[in-house]
């Protein structure tokens, strides 16, 4: 019984899943900035493609 009550008291293992949270939702938001940093990027790419490939001025 006295094993349960020092297990119930132990805080150890809720900081850990808290700390795994939050560097979950961070790993979330660095994927989220890449992808959208990533998709503007290739739009950039590509109009200096168009740019280059046709004789138009840009």
């Amino acid at each position: 019984m006295e094993m349960i009550k020092n297990f119930i008291r132990e805080e150890d293992g809720v900081t850990a899943v808290e700390y795994g949270l939050i560097a979950a939702l961070i790993a979330v938001v660095i994927a989220g900035a890449v992808q959208a940093v990533g998709t503007n990027l290739n739009a950039v790419f590509g109009s200096v493609r168009d740019c280059l490939s046709s004789s138009h001025t840009c």
